[in-house]
Order: C-alpha cells, then structure tokens, then sequence
C-alpha cells in the first residue's frame, strides 16, 4: 500500500469516529425547522426534494406556496393531487407583479389561516412553507404570531421555510438554516428562465 493511500485510510479512520460519536450524541427525536434562505438559486428545489424524500417513508406533506400564482410551476403540476399531499397556491405573484399591498396582505392572511390550520394538525409529517419569508419582509403578517404557532406545533412535525431575506426571528427559531448564495446566474447573462429549470 503507498503512503498516500495509508495516509487517505488513516484519516478516513479517524473522520469517522468523529462522525460516529456525534451521531451517538444525537438522541432527541423530534421534528425540526429548517430555513432556507439567501439570494442564490434552489431554494424551493430543495424543499421540494424534501417532499419527494417524505413521501418516499410515506408521510403526509402539506405545502402552501405563499407568493407564486400566477402560473403553473413543474413542482405543482407533479405534487398536487398525489396521495399524501395537500397542495396550495395562496399568492397572486410576486409582489413586483401585483403592485397592490392591500390584496397581498390578505392572500397573506388568507394563506396563514391555511397554514396555522396544518400547523395544529398531528396528521401532517412536513409541512413546506415556500416564500413565506417576504410576507414578513413586507409586514403583511405579524411574525410573532407566527413563530409562536410553529413553535407550538406537533413535536414530530417538521416544517421548511423558503425565501430570501429572513428575518433574525426566523434564524433564531429554525434548527438548520442554509443560506445559498448567488454567485452568478443565467438570467442576468440574458438567459430566459428554463421550464424544469426555474418553474
């Protein structure tokens, strides 16, 4: 065996007694809150790929879209109706499109009173709360209410939060939060958005 190889061996060897301890440490089992923020892309991709990995254990998934609308998205059109999903698209557009704070403040409401419903139902493994960040980045719901009802949701519930911009009570609140950066991206190359790709 050359050196390089014994050296590769030994601090795989050693890496995973690290990772072996932590995961002994690991005994709490409970549902968790991760927040999915930052200008970068796949955001929403990767919540929904939490969906498909729920559904494959056969949990029951709600998601609530809080901002898109006013089109049909790819994510849309293969979750909704399949068993185990409830799926709703509460927003009118994006807020640059509706250009009416009244009317985005009471599909935020409207949208909540969906959410809070799921929030109080045991039955529901994960819940998908995409683009909830910008109703409190534009004060269209109060977030204290908020963070209080997922704090006092069903211990085995998990809940996934997306959108740019979060605010500190959200970090504060999630267990995990990945902030996905923006380095570059086609369309300010002048790429049009890919169906698949982007919705």
């Amino acid at each position: 065996m050359s050196d390089k190889t014994q050296r590769h061996n030994d601090r795989m060897k050693r890496m995973k007694e690290v990772v072996d301890k932590k995961i002994a440490q690991s005994t709490e089992e409970r549902g968790v809150v991760i927040l999915l923020t930052g200008n970068g892309k796949g955001k929403s991709s990767s919540a929904f790929g939490m969906v498909a990995r729920a559904l494959g254990h056969g949990q029951k998934v709600g998601i609530i879209q809080f901002i898109k609308g006013r089109m049909s998205t790819g994510e849309q059109r293969f979750f909704d109706g399949l068993n185990n999903v409830d799926y709703h698209v509460m927003g009118d557009g994006f807020t640059w499109e509706t250009q009416n704070r009244e009317q985005d403040i009471a599909s935020a409401e409207k949208a909540w009173k969906v959410a809070e419903a799921m929030l109080q139902d045991e039955n529901y493994d994960l819940l998908i709360f995409d683009e909830m960040t910008y109703l409190f980045k534009y004060d269209y719901l109060a977030i204290e209410k908020v963070v209080k009802t997922i704090q006092n949701r069903p211990r085995e519930q998990s809940v996934v939060i997306t959108g740019r911009a979060a605010k500190p009570e959200l970090k504060e609140l999630a267990d995990t939060v990945s902030v996905i950066a923006d380095e570059k991206h086609a369309f300010r190359q002048g790429v049009k958005a890919r169906m698949g790709v982007e919705y």
